[in-house]
């Protein structure tokens, strides 16, 4: 009231004024300026992140003021760097700054949420029956089930309490698991490391169930095959701040100003010192502008300029002008000097496979697995030895897996010979395959020494080495006479610098001047030339291609575990650092071993039914010296190919229910795994992977939680749409004209497959939208939880800023409520059962010894089928169904009774079990896990992790060092042994970053004298690379590998996925229509698809999805910048505005990934229905070597190796929209 009558006195208030009357002396009320001096004020500052997979990994305030957040700023306390490197901080971005919007918006997902046609049949039953029996009439009945799959995605959900969601998704679980199998079961969550306890609840309740958990980084694309085939290592790369270590800094393909906010000032801030930046791109992307030099290949041609800068270096600093110091590198570092067999193929000799010591008379003396034991000729004394460190010392013996020069068994000095040139009994012809096109010969014929070796059988082979087929590879005239090498760089053959402007455009002076400063600054500073690449290489079909050219590059010239050089690959924050700690707790390793885990590329790519639409013929992609049986196979043949050879995982894995299988079993009184393979032998019992349309290999059961699969990653999303979920799609291909499999059984096509779908999320996502049951999930600043990223050397943690709103829950108590109400009801329905799990031969394992040479299929009757061997093991895991809750909240007696471990290296963890039990406090309840450390809270978990992990505890660092020290004969423990007593709690990291402690589960140092960089301690401790060889490996040997050409590094162009031709101009609207390459980087207004519907964000970008187009091929489409343009090809069609721009070069198009059709998205004229995203217009194509496994490193593991999602070959057509309709009408009736 008093301001009321403030206001009405305005005009007769008495004033005193100054100035000559041009000022004057007002008493008005004041009040409201407190708003603003107190915007700032508030009651609490709680340390959080965001668990976004974006790698920044950055430590926030987050500011607390009447018990709402109200805004959030960067965190500045990072523990500090030594003095001669630039610290960490700030770290940040403005998509992270803008996260807070989202807590209070209109986004969230604020109650669980049921389909409200499934809600309403699911009610209806419960009032007769009980809850497995409703969700079997609900379900089961194709019509009723068609009712709410078929409106998947279009609305009508209905709010549902958590009783009511919990009870319908335990009652599904549990009839699955009894009708079908608990393998039908299966889970989608990413990258671990951004919210390790969130990931962890959900992978822990399905490991519990025997459910199957699916990987991501190789789905994702994220995952570059290139790593495992080198180094035998997922991927481990250099913390951005090593990028300030470097000398000469080579971006290829990562737009780190733009994608890696956060670390770009450590790129900019090493120009200062000197450091050359050259920028590989494209298109002109923000990094370009940082580059002393702009390289830009033509989009997808990258491997032809690795291979002519590596035929640089090779012919300079190898050939003509030797390096000492790359020189002593290669020798001990690389497989350079290791002998590789010859074979004839017509009138020439190819590569064949490494000899062997069991090639040898009696085995070389080695008894201890001779087949996998690579030689080397010792220089001094001419002789043929195995120096230590192969695969086959790894397994079997103690204390000669080392780098060492070193003969592995008896101790005498060597010194690898690297040529034959100037010992060579011969001088022959070699065939190199050629896949680059017409201007040259399929089969390159290439002059190679060779030597003459006599073998075990009495035969005499030819031997080189892959030192000389390296170089003959590349060309390299060395004066052996015969043809295609080159005597200059100007000489158009493969790979010189003019052959390659032919492919890339790049001028070859260009080429020739970056190579021979690359090399050059590594041989002066030993090895400090690094080259950060990113996804922009990774997605294409060939990327194991372009990398391994790049990673050459780097193992010529010494820079592989040097601080400041080597190979630093940034896509997801896959860094999941405490992995040892963390990997019991997620897969329920302290209950029961082995868990079920699938190849998510795989699985996708057979359930979504996308190798129904296979266009491209495995003979588009193999080696003109393939044999016979290489082209009638194709991709999906591959694949089930090495499901049942045990190389890769299925799911499900037999078409019968393993609960059953092992009823059986017991029946017979038979050992379980004995008379499974005795009934796969007798055709009794079938792999799923054969019969993947069968209703009975279909997955079931699907939990999606800290993902976007179907908004973000999902490529062939219009697949996923119509195969898996049942529902209205714009697929446009025809089945007709694509490959049909050899091997797999082709049934009808199956359209709907899973039963449930449960999505967790803090916000309304596609997935959402297409979900089942939505459950509303804890946003990053309302629960507890750990962050490590590869970009820095820290941990810390994601904190409850506020309690969860709404009726949200955290994901570790949204799981912990499924639990409780499965084992209430599912515990009743199956009591107790007894599981057959599969396991493939697993990397860093001794099933990696699988078969050493030609891979035999049991199928084809080439030999027995052998568990562990020749096939899966067979394991019995017996399932106490009522103990699931139980289970999930207690830590497990495993750990104490056998211990924990990771990559091949185990050790006793009872210790730390027992200081668990004073740190979380034990069950005190009757039962399974009374006495047990609690795990009832987030919190608990991530202490569990803390405890558990060397990363963060320094008395198992120690025994993890001691553990590899015994394997390698080495003491590595005084890595660990400064900081044996640091052992870093959840608050204390809730308090600052913690630098994390060295572990021999990485490959690099965490240290106060040197910035963690992959691969130091392969190089400084001589601990091998976990290969064939125990080198970084140039050749790849396996028989799957050569017969695609792969087994050296070689130029493949893009593949032809065929997808435009039945597209283009099948449904005109009068516009030109134009085929373009479409790439889809990621973007600048959002992480993935987060950020991307934030109101801060659409304001600050074009507020909806958006292409770029280069001016030339806009104007001759007739499009002009922000037109509405369709976007399409027979995998689906998309809308969005054009972007018209000179960064873009022409012939290629550019959408942002992960841009969703929630936001200001008009129908498509191709199809009526609302536009589609960017994986609305691919379909995922895998590739057969990255299906080889039990081999060594090219064995399969959790995201390490396997199939890969690329998506980069696409081609699309682009046409100017006539009409633009946001189809605001009724939904059609057969929505209704």
């Amino acid at each position: 009231m008093s301001h009321f009558l403030d206001r009405l006195k305005y005009f007769n208030k008495p004033k005193s004024t100054f100035s000559d009357g041009h000022g004057a002396v007002v008493h008005d009320d004041r009040t409201w300026e407190n708003a603003y001096r107190q915007r700032w004020q508030h009651d609490k500052i709680v340390r959080s992140t965001h668990g976004v997979n974006c790698t920044g990994s950055c430590s926030w305030k987050v500011y607390v003021k009447n018990g709402l957040i109200t805004w959030e700023t960067q965190q500045t306390d990072y523990p500090r760097t030594r003095p001669d490197l630039p610290n960490h901080e700030p770290r940040g971005c403005p998509r992270g700054a803008s996260y807070s919007w989202y807590v209070y918006s209109a986004q969230r997902v604020k109650y669980p949420m049921v389909r409200g046609r499934l809600m309403e049949m699911w009610r209806d039953a419960r009032r007769t029956m009980n809850p497995v029996e409703a969700w079997d009439y609900v379900s089961q009945n194709p019509e009723r089930a068609a009712r709410y799959k078929s409106v998947r995605g279009l609305g009508g959900f209905v709010r549902a309490s958590w009783d009511e969601c919990n009870e319908m998704i335990a009652a599904a679980n549990a009839l699955t698991i009894k009708k079908y199998g608990p393998d039908r079961i299966v889970g989608f969550s990413p990258i671990p490391a951004m919210s390790m306890v969130s990931y962890a609840a959900g992978t822990r309740y399905l490991s519990l169930i025997g459910g199957v958990a699916l990987s991501f980084y190789d789905w994702y694309c994220d995952l570059p095959p290139a790593s495992p085939q080198v180094w035998g290592e997922q991927t481990d790369v250099p913390e951005s701040a090593d990028w300030y270590n470097s000398t000469y800094l080579m971006v290829w393909g990562s737009n780190v100003p733009m994608t890696r906010t956060p670390d770009a000032h450590f790129y900019t801030e090493v120009r200062y010192k000197g450091t050359k930046t050259v920028a590989v791109s494209s298109d002109f992307g923000e990094m370009a502008k940082f580059g002393d030099i702009w390289l830009a290949p033509t989009q997808g041609t990258d491997a032809a300029l690795a291979m002519a800068m590596g035929h640089v270096i090779l012919k300079e600093f190898h050939s003509a002008g030797q390096s000492a110091y790359f020189r002593g590198y290669v020798k001990q570092y690389t497989d350079f000097p290791m002998l590789v067999l010859l074979k004839e193929h017509e009138g020439a000799l190819i590569p064949d496979y490494f000899l062997r010591a069991s090639h040898l008379a009696n085995d070389l003396d080695e008894t201890n697995n001779p087949d996998w034991k690579t030689l080397v000729i010792d220089e001094q004394s001419g002789r043929i030895v195995a120096p230590g460190g192969s695969i086959g010392f790894r397994w079997g013996e103690a204390g000669k897996w080392n780098l060492e020069m070193k003969e592995g068994g008896n101790g005498a000095p060597v010194d690898p010979l690297l040529s034959l040139i100037d010992c060579a009994d011969d001088v022959l012809p070699v065939a190199f395959a050629y896949f680059g096109g017409r201007d040259a010969s399929d089969l390159l014929r290439r002059n190679v020494p060779v030597k003459r070796v006599q073998l075990a059988d009495g035969t005499t082979a030819l031997v080189t080495t892959v030192f000389d087929l390296t170089l003959a590879n590349y060309g390299i005239d060395r004066g052996l006479g015969g043809g295609n090498v080159a005597r200059d760089y100007a000489d158009d053959v493969p790979y010189t610098p003019a052959w390659q402007e032919k492919h890339t455009g790049v001028k070859p002076a260009d080429v020739i001047t970056v190579a021979r400063q690359f090399a050059e600054n590594a041989d002066q500073t030993r090895g400090k030339s690094m080259v950060i690449v990113g996804a922009a290489l990774n997605h294409w079909y060939h990327m194991d291609m372009t990398y391994r050219g790049i990673i050459n590059m780097l193992m010529m010239c010494g820079c592989i575990g040097q601080s400041g050089g080597g190979w630093a690959h940034y896509v997801g924050q896959e860094k999941l650092r405490p992995q040892t700690g963390w990997t019991p707790l997620a897969f329920a390793q302290d209950w029961n071993r082995p868990m079920r885990q699938m190849n998510g590329t795989s699985f996708f790519y057979a359930h979504t039914s996308q190798w129904r639409h296979e266009k491209l013929y495995t003979s588009d992609i193999a080696s003109p010296t393939a044999g016979p049986d290489v082209a009638p196979m194709t991709l999906l043949d591959y694949n089930a190919k090495a499901e049942r050879m045990g190389w890769l995982p299925s799911a499900p894995q037999l078409q019968t229910n393993p609960l059953d299988v092992m009823d059986a079993a017991a029946a017979t009184g038979q050992d379980p795994a004995a008379f499974a393979v005795q009934q796969i032998k007798d055709g009794k019992l079938q792999f799923s992977c054969d019969d993947p349309d069968n209703p009975a290999n279909f997955p079931r059961n699907m939990f999606v939680w800290r993902s976007n699969i179907l908004g973000s990653s999902g490529k062939g999303h219009e697949y996923f749409l119509k195969y898996l979920l049942g529902t209205q799609n714009a697929l446009m291909s025809d089945e007709a004209d694509c490959i049909k499999p050899r091997d797999v059984k082709v049934r009808p096509a199956a359209e709907g497959k899973l039963d449930l779908l449960v999505v967790l999320d803090f916000r309304m996502s596609t997935t959402c939208l297409y979900g089942d049951i939505v459950l509303p999930t804890a946003t990053w600043y309302e629960k507890d939880d750990l962050n490590t990223s590869d970009m820095h050397p820290f941990i810390h943690p994601l904190s409850e800023a506020v309690q969860p709103l709404w009726q949200s829950r955290s994901d570790w108590e949204i799981y912990k409520g499924i639990a409780a109400k499965f084992s209430e009801i599912g515990g009743d329905y199956l009591g107790t059962r007894k599981d057959l799990v599969l396991t493939p031969l697993m990397h860093d394992t001794p099933g990696e010894l699988g078969q050493p040479f030609d891979p035999k299929d049991w199928r084809a009757g080439e030999c027995e089928p052998i568990p562990g061997k020749t096939m899966p093991n067979f394991t019995v895991v017996e399932r106490d169904f009522r103990q699931v809750y139980k289970k999930f909240t207690s830590v497990g007696p495993l750990l104490e009774k056998i211990g924990n471990g990771g990559k091949g290296i185990g050790w006793k963890t009872g210790h730390e079990v027992d200081v668990l039990r004073g740190i979380n406090r034990t069950v005190q309840e009757e039962g399974v896990s009374k006495g047990q450390p609690r795990l009832n809270t987030a919190i608990d978990a991530a202490e569990m992790i803390l405890s558990l992990a060397p990363e963060t505890n320094g008395h198992v660092a120690v025994k993890a060092w001691a553990a590899l020290s015994a394997i390698t004969g080495r003491d590595h423990t005084h890595l660990a042994l400064p900081r044996e007593h640091d052992s870093i709690r959840f608050r204390d990291v809730q308090a600052q970053p913690r630098k994390i402690i060295s572990s021999p589960t990485w490959s690099g140092l965490e240290s106060e004298e040197v910035s963690y960089n992959a691969c130091y301690t392969n190089v400084h401790e001589l601990i091998p690379w976990r290969t064939l060889t125990g080198r970084q490996q140039f050749y790849q040997d396996h028989r799957w590998m050569r017969d695609f050409g792969e087994g050296l590094c070689v130029y493949k162009p893009a593949i032809d996925t065929r997808t435009t031709a039945g597209a283009m101009g099948a449904s005109p609207n009068g516009n030109k229509e134009i085929a373009l390459n479409f790439i889809t980087p990621h973007q600048k207004w959002g992480i993935h698809s987060t950020y991307s519907d934030n109101l801060r964000m659409l304001t600050l970008s074009r507020g909806g999805p958006h292409v770029w187009l280069s001016e030339t091929d806009a104007k001759a489409a007739g499009i002009v910048d922000n037109d509405w343009i369709e976007v399409f090809n027979v995998n689906g069609t998309l809308t969005a505005r054009a972007i018209v721009s000179q960064r873009v070069p022409a012939g290629m198009t550019m959408m942002y990934h992960a841009q969703e059709k929630i936001i200001n998205v008009p129908g498509a004229e191709m199809s009526g229905k609302r536009g589609g995203i960017h994986n609305s217009v691919t379909r995922a194509v895998t590739k057969p070597t990255h299906m080889i496994g039990g081999y060594a490193q090219l064995s399969w593991g959790f995201n390490y190796y396997g199939t890969v999602g690329s998506n980069r070959d696409e081609f699309v057509v682009v046409r100017k929209m006539n009409k633009v309709d946001w189809l605001e009408g009724e939904l059609a009736a057969t929505a209704k």
